[in-house]
């Protein structure tokens, strides 16, 4: 049990206190690398850069479907809802190559991804708006 000046700490104050400890490093504990915990999930959900999110459905899909993203198709997709945003759709479809993405605009996530083959009925609902990259 910590004692300070022969009183005891409150939780607030020995959390402060361990928070603000120094380590061997010479960074405070609590921070990797400078960063911050909000810094470091960013990173992890892809918002970082401001750039396009993918939901746990769409990661799932892309992953069920084997399909690979190339840096260009991400760009042209990127572009894409930014040009949906532009106009004012908030459920967009995006068409890139032969890949179909339903894309949240306004949280910047794709919702789900599909491939030509998945696409056999070329129907889409639930989207206000489409564009084509």
């Amino acid at each position: 049990m910590k004692v300070q000046n022969g009183q005891y700490l409150s939780p607030l104050q020995f959390q402060d206190q361990f928070y603000h400890q120094k380590t061997a490093a010479g960074r405070t504990q609590g921070q990797a690398d400078g960063m911050s915990f909000q810094d470091i999930l960013a990173g992890k959900t892809g918002a970082a850069d401001g750039g396009l999110k993918f939901s746990k459905h769409a990661a799932g899909r892309l992953a069920d479907r084997n399909i690979r993203l190339t840096d260009e198709q991400m760009e042209r997709l990127s572009d894409g809802t930014q040009k949906a945003g532009a106009k004012g759709i908030r459920e967009s479809l995006v068409i890139v190559d032969q890949l179909a993405f339903i894309v949240n605009v306004p949280n910047q996530t794709v919702v789900t991804a599909m491939d030509q083959t998945d696409t056999q009925t070329n129907i889409f609902t639930n989207i206000d708006g489409a564009v084509i990259m």
